[in-house]
C-alpha cells in the first residue's frame, strides 16, 4: 500500500527510526482502525521485492517494520530474507490471525476482537501490545498472558479516540498490574507518519 521512513511511533520500540512497509489486505476488520484503506488487497500495486528493498536503502535507518492492513495474509518469507541479507531488522506488527511467514527479529502480537489469533503466534511473539477500547478488553489482553513465551512485553496502548477515558484507566491497571506497560501513539503527539 505504501512505504514510508520514520519513527516507530508505538510499542516496545517506540522512537527508532524505522522504515514502514504497508501492505495491502485485512479481513480483521477492526472498526477503529485508521488505516481501512489498506483493507482491500487487490486495490494496492505489486513491487518487486528488490525495488522494496533499494528504496528502504536510501535511509540511514536499518530497521524495517512490516505492517498492514494484516501482513500475515501475504507470505513474506522472500521479503524478509532480502531484508535481513541488505542489513535490517525484520519487525512486524500483525493481528496474528495467519500462520507466521518469514524471518522475524521482532513480532508484535496485536491481537483484535474481531477474529481469532492463529495459535502459532504465541511462541513467537516478542511482545503482545492490547488496544483497550473498552473496560472489558483488559480481559481480553489477559487472556493471551497465559499462552505467551516468558519474556513476552506485556503492553497496554489506548485507542486513540477513546485515549481521554481510559489512559487514566490504563495507569491504574499497570500500577496494580506492574507485568504491564504502556505504549501510546507518540507518532500522533508528534503529527509524524
Amino acid at each position: 500500500m505504501e512505504a514510508f521512513y520514520t519513527l516507530q511511533g508505538e510499542g516496545a520500540h517506540a522512537g527508532k527510526a524505522a522504515y514502514f512497509i504497508r501492505l495491502g489486505g485485512c479481513d480483521v476488520g477492526c472498526h477503529w482502525c485508521d488505516v481501512k484503506e489498506s483493507w482491500d488487497v487487490n486495490a494496492h500495486p505489486h513491487l518487486p521485492i528488490d525495488q522494496i528493498v533499494s528504496e528502504a536503502l536510501t535511509y540511514p535507518g536499518r530497521m524495517a517494520v512490516i505492517t498492514g492492513g494484516e501482513p500475515l495474509m501475504h507470505d513474506l518469507s522472500t521479503l524478509t530474507a532480502a531484508l535481513q541479507v541488505a542489513g535490517f531488522q525484520t519487525n512486524i506488527e500483525t493481528s496474528g490471525v495467519y500462520p507466521v511467514s518469514g524471518s522475524w527479529d521482532w513480532i508484535c502480537f496485536s491481537p483484535k476482537k474481531f477474529k481469532q489469533p492463529n495459535p502459532d503466534i504465541y511462541a513467537k511473539a516478542d511482545e503482545l501490545k492490547v488496544i483497550i477500547y473498552n473496560q472489558s478488553d483488559f480481559a481480553f489482553a489477559e487472556s493471551f498472558v497465559v499462552n505467551l513465551r516468558p519474556g513476552c512485553r506485556l503492553l497496554l496502548q489506548p485507542e486513540w479516540s477513546r485515549s481521554d477515558e481510559m489512559l487514566p484507566r490504563i495507569v491504574e491497571y499497570v500500577k496494580a498490574n506492574p507485568q504491564w506497560q504502556i505504549s501510546l501513539q507518540t507518532h500522533k503527539f508528534m503529527q509524524i507518519p
